[in-house]
């Protein structure tokens, strides 16, 4: 059949206008020229279809709205017979987008920019498109103030109509701020306020190049918040930035700030007041407002004061209150009346408490560690405390809490601690090293939460080059309703000194015992336990003398029962690696009447973390660690087997583990090493910092450190007749071991990593002292 063509062209403005001689029934539409894009695609954006009448206007709109898809270069119409043919011609599609000459961003930053705003591969390209990209990427380049960069675009053509798009990246220089300039400040001066300011105008340290005199907008907005609550805490009530501008070089490398304000006047506190229902009397409301009347007008303490009636109404049950505080300015005089408006709303109750994620953890194990009950008001309080029970457990990796209204019950809510499991419990075999006890050898079953039932099972073997010991635990934490735990050890342990930095003895012991621990408030926790050992101590030729005359007073085999007790404090937020917070431990050990050695021992360790900032990355960190111990009854020397040990890692880094303290008498071909001693005196100051180039620092702590610390005989131990002790009695402070230096832990795939690099302050001669020390397998 013969084809006759009644029109195509695409015209300008992307119309299209066909010529017919008449308008003409349309039985059947046909699509030519497509290769990409589907025949869908068009019939959806033509607006005609079969069995219309058509004539040249409804065409040349047809052919407009086929542009408007931006997926065409031409679009034409023809006819064959009844037949209406679409002639179209697609726009190429983007095949690949290369960029060249990128060093500041990476490339991969440039195309997420790119793709963020809807330009990636694969797309139809149009002229627009090209220019949408030069736009964006130069957009990328200017939020870092380098608004000298320049970009190009070029097209390659790719078979089957493709193109290939080449962005060529001039990416100049970054704006650097010359001036910033405060306009209308009286009460303090231009110094006083840019320092509030993290943009700076001046070179900084080191040729700048930690300076802040690169121009952002986010950390402009971010300034001039702080230059306005600056006011706004010290009493300019009225204070308002008039204006800002920010002009740039003809260059495009120099950016000058103009911030122009008006300061008013300061006001102080006039009258504070409350209206609506406050639950609470009002002195009580009025202790919990840190804003004074007669005090400076500050915002951040009528903030501060919001809040914390907020949540002291959240505690009473009123869940969804607030708190508003509106000052009242005396325009006339020096004073800023201030009303704290508060809406509590109904008290709220907890209908539901529901757990989401536990797979494994029974409910049971969850709900016992509730303080927030079913039933009961709803305590903001209660709920948040109950949430960090929750992750103190260990079980889970995260633990989040959302509270919802019940629908057509405004005074009830249901809570859902949705919760992630982690492991809880392993199955290992490690290699250790340190430089004390050599290569640690070691291997260990441990569960946590055992079976789902929050239970502990430990099963463990260690081995290294002066001891080996197995030890198999059970804890039950919840033996009762109310929180006591009740658990079983077994143990062997034997040691060997003769290869060691202390006195040459061994020994070889067995025991086990029975604890219960008491909760006593979130934070503390009491423990009492009840144990048996028996211990067979050994020495050699080169063991010291006063060694050989205890065996000799006191035989070399015993068996004790012990007790002991102790009080645990820990509010630190972190188990491992730790930076805000407090920890303190107070334990006591004696052995009962009638053991084979009759002693106590009384320990104390503690350690308190003060942030430096608010990311808590930088703190100060106090450590300390007091012993006593001594003998009573029918024992009159205090076995030198349970004696306190001092130097080394998690001791007083610089000396050789467990070096520190009065010497023995030498025998033989011995040493006059140490036997410990019966005092422990022993404290760090450190300064925690982040290490450079770390992201995860939860993982790496570093710090600077000056460590002390000795241990003390209050009594030197009797030696054979004919000899001379060396011993020296007494506890004196200025025996004290110093060092000084840096440290480094690292929890590593393989396990944790810990070393310093100590300068011992005040060694004498006859101390041990290491200056690198390092272990990989334990903490400190």
């Amino acid at each position: 059949m013969k084809i006759k063509t009644l029109g195509l062209v695409a015209c300008l403005l992307g119309g299209t206008q066909t010529a017919f001689a008449d308008s003409f029934k349309v039985s059947d539409i046909r699509v030519e020229g497509l290769q990409r894009v589907s025949a869908g695609t068009v019939f959806n954006a033509l607006p005609i279809s079969a069995h219309e009448t058509v004539d040249d206007q409804e065409l040349s709109e047809a052919g407009h709205d086929l542009f408007e898809t931006g997926l065409f270069d031409d679009v034409s119409f023809s006819r064959d017979g009844d037949v209406l043919i679409v002639n179209v011609s697609e726009r190429p599609t983007i095949a690949s987008i290369d960029i060249e000459g990128n060093s500041k961003i990476s490339t991969d930053d440039l195309k997420k920019g790119l793709t963020d705003s809807g330009i990636s591969e694969g797309q139809v390209l149009q002229r627009s498109t090209l220019d949408e990209m030069e736009r964006e990427l130069e957009r990328v380049y200017q939020a870092q103030g380098r608004y000298s960069a320049r970009i190009s675009t070029s097209v390659k053509k790719q078979p089957n109509n493709r193109v290939e798009v080449d962005i060529n990246v001039n990416e100049g220089t970054t704006a650097t701020i010359k001036q910033i300039n405060i306009v209308g400040n009286d009460a303090f001066d231009d110094d006083q306020l840019r320092d509030l300011f993290q943009l700076e105008d001046h070179p900084g340290w080191f040729l700048g190049w930690f300076s802040g005199d690169k121009y952002s907008r986010q950390k402009l907005g971010a300034d001039l918040d702080a230059l306005r609550n600056y006011y706004l805490d010290r009493g300019f009530v009225n204070f308002r930035i008039t204006s800002t501008q920010v002009s740039i070089s003809p260059d495009k490398e120099s950016i000058y700030i103009t911030v122009n304000v008006d300061e008013g006047k300061r006001y102080k506190i006039g009258d504070i007041k409350f209206a609506g229902e406050l639950h609470m009397d009002e002195a009580d409301a009025r202790k919990l407002v840190s804003a004074k009347e007669g005090e400076t007008f500050s915002q951040s303490d009528l903030t501060a004061s919001s809040e914390a009636l907020r949540q002291k109404l959240g505690a009473m049950g009123f869940a969804f209150a607030k708190v508003d505080s509106v000052p009242q300015v005396d325009e006339d005089g020096d004073t800023v009346d201030v009303t704290f408006t508060v809406d509590a709303g109904k008290r709220s109750y907890v209908r539901r408490i529901n757990f989401k994620g536990n797979t494994t953890t029974a409910d049971e194990v969850l709900r016992r560690e509730l303080v927030q009950l079913e039933g009961a008001p709803a305590s903001t309080d209660n709920i948040k405390q109950s949430q960090q029970r929750l992750q103190r457990l260990g079980f889970f990796k995260q633990v989040d809490v959302e509270t919802r209204p019940v629908p057509n019950h405004p005074d009830q809510l249901d809570v859902t601690y949705n919760v992630q499991e982690q492991p809880s419990g392993s199955i290992s075999a490690s290699v250790g090293f340190s430089q004390s006890a050599g290569v640690i050898y070691g291997a260990s079953l441990s569960q946590k939460n055992f079976l789902g039932t929050g239970n502990r099972v430990d099963i463990g073997a260690q081995k290294s080059d002066y001891y080996t010991n197995l030890n198999f635990s059970f804890t039950d934490p919840y033996w009762t309703l109310d929180g006591i735990s009740r658990g079983y050890n077994l143990y062997y342990r034997k040691t060997d000194y003769e290869d060691s930095d202390i006195s040459t003895y061994s020994t070889d012991a067995i025991g086990g015992g029975i604890n219960f621990g008491y909760p006593i408030s979130d934070l503390s926790r009491l423990n009492f336990g009840l144990g048996v050992e028996h211990l067979e101590v050994d020495s050699y030729d080169d063991s010291p003398y006063e060694i050989v005359q205890y065996l000799e007073d006191e035989g070399d085999s015993f068996d004790n029962f012990k007790l002991t007790g102790s009080w645990t404090r820990n509010s630190l937020n972190r188990g491992v690696l730790p930076t805000a917070g407090s920890y303190q431990r107070f334990s006591v050990e004696a052995s009962t009447p009638g053991s084979d050695a009759e002693y106590y021992k009384l320990r104390y360790r503690g350690q308190k973390l003060f942030p430096l900032t608010t990311s808590e990355e930088w703190a100060i960190k106090l450590r300390s660690e007091l012993g006593y111990a001594g003998s009573y009854g029918d024992t009159d020397v205090y076995p030198f087997y349970e004696n306190f040990y001092s130097g080394g890692l998690g001791s007083v880094r610089g000396f050789k583990s467990n070096t520190l303290g009065p010497k023995t008498t030498e025998r033989g071909n011995g040493d006059d090493d140490t036997l410990g001693g019966n005092a422990l005196v022993e404290g760090s100051v450190e300064m925690i910092f982040p290490f450079p180039f770390i992201e995860d620092r939860r993982q790496l702590q570093s710090s600077l450190f000056l460590d002390a610390g000795n241990t003390y005989q209050r009594d030197c131990m009797s030696v054979p007749a004919g000899q001379t002790s060396q011993c020296e009695s007494g506890i004196d402070f200025s025996d004290l071991r110093y060092s000084f230096g840096v440290g480094l832990s690292w929890i590593t795939p393989v396990g944790p990593l810990t070393f310093s690099v100590a300068k011992p302050l005040s060694d004498h001669d006859g101390d041990d002292t290491q200056v690198f020390q390092f272990s990989l397998g334990q903490t400190f």
